[in-house]
């Protein structure tokens, strides 16, 4: 008999309408024999309602009150899916966070799940065959028993974390697309919906811009092993289309060099010029950006003619880019850097595919055929399974069709 979780977000539960929807599609599997725990997400719009309403009532709020109120917006949701469902004939009751439990940290409002105790609910899949209705985003801090949240798009990451606690033979996530695409069909129509694709890739396409799932919910995915399909909560629910599945590499039978293409507008430049060539400056300049939490992606550095001094070129998130600047200002004398230099109007476009591990010269199609185009690279990374360029946001369009049709992506 088959166990799944199946996970609907903000705009699948929008309203009553739409969770009677989403309750047809729980109603196809329990007919179909499977036990079945599904897991909300509060209404499109609700939880940046509440966040707004915590910022007004202080600009300076307590975290872990907080997470008493934004928690409460997939706590409505779930009792009204299971209203709903009992409404069908279903067996069905809600379950908040604190109830199953789920255990997680203490850094409120961006909580990490420790672990969860999903016996009860499999123990009422064989006495009731009750369908379980977890509220998403939640936890319980153990210690302390207050409400935790898992920041944005924690549902996600709730749901295969509660797959792999009850033994879930997968994880059916489903959203407003009908699957991972080959890149953004807005800016490439000819983009393709993937059958199949790794862990790995879409860990980091994930990380690189896609916005279908949420980073941890792959890493999750990828460590317990839980197949994931992406789906659309919009198809008919008597006749749903399969998505796309996220498994093991070796569950993909030929792996194309090149499975998608990804961009992020999230980018800033920041370079240093003339700073001393000697030990310790790289730690001078990334330790108190890392104290200051402000992520940094991309680096390169350039020794100058005379050995003496190097110019030093990295990327950080464009919301941490002022503050960024501000720390490298307050530690100029400790750096010893002539200037600084910033830019907010780039793009990263990566290249992501399994089969770079097997396959030489991969990026350097790329980068032959971005010149061809006029296209200038600012900064390059890589690693055994991707690599990103950093351009100009103008050139964002062009890059991504470019890449998209030299490794056949547009082609069926």
């Amino acid at each position: 008999m088959a166990r799944l979780v199946m996970k609907f977000g903000g705009t699948s539960v929008a309203n009553v309408e739409r969770i009677r929807n989403v309750a047809r599609h729980v109603k196809r599997e329990v007919d179909a024999g499977a036990d079945v725990a599904v897991v909300v997400s509060a209404m499109s719009g609700k939880t940046n309602e509440l966040v707004g309403w915590c910022r007004e009532a202080a600009p300076l709020h307590d975290a872990r009150e907080y997470d008493a109120v934004v928690a409460s917006g997939e706590q409505v949701t779930s009792g009204l899916l299971a209203i709903v469902l009992q409404d069908m004939g279903i067996q069905a009751r809600s379950w908040q966070g604190w109830q199953i439990p789920i255990l997680t940290s203490d850094a409120h409002g961006s909580a990490r799940i420790l672990g969860i105790e999903g016996g009860e609910i499999v123990k009422r899949f064989a006495e009731r065959k009750e369908v379980a209705v977890v509220a998403g985003f939640q936890g319980v801090h153990k210690e302390t028993g207050r409400i935790s949240t898992l920041g944005r798009g924690g549902s996600d990451t709730s749901a295969v974390a509660l797959a792999a606690a009850i033994g879930a033979d997968r994880c059916d996530i489903y959203t407003d697309v009908d699957g991972v695409y080959t890149t953004d069909p807005r800016v490439v129509p000819k983009a393709r919906r993937l059958d199949r694709i790794a862990f790995e890739e879409m860990l980091e396409m994930a990380s690189l811009g896609a916005k279908v799932l949420q980073v941890r919910s792959v890493e999750v995915a990828m460590v317990h092993k839980v197949p994931t399909f992406v789906r659309s909560s919009f198809d008919d629910p008597e006749n749903p289309q399969p998505g796309t599945l996220i498994c093991a590499e070796e569950d993909i039978m030929e792996a194309q060099i090149v499975t998608g293409i990804a961009f992020t507008r999230d980018e800033a430049q920041i370079t240093l010029r003339r700073i001393a060539d000697k030990p310790g400056v790289a730690a001078a300049i990334f330790v108190p950006l890392a104290d200051a939490n402000i992520n940094v992606d991309m680096i390169i550095q350039v020794v100058s003619d005379d050995t003496t001094t190097t110019d030093m070129t990295f990327t950080v998130p464009t919301s941490d880019y002022e503050r960024a600047m501000t720390i490298l200002e307050g530690a100029r004398e400790t750096i010893g850097y002539a200037s600084v230099a910033g830019a907010t109007d780039v793009v990263k476009v990566s290249a992501i595919g399994i089969g770079m591990r097997s396959h030489a010269g991969v990026a350097a199609r790329a980068f032959k055929a971005l010149a061809d185009k006029g296209v200038n690279i600012r900064a390059i990374t890589t690693s055994e399974i991707k690599f990103s360029v950093l351009i100009d946001a103008a050139y964002t369009e062009l890059a991504v069709r470019t890449l998209h049709s030299l490794y056949g992506l547009d082609k069926a």
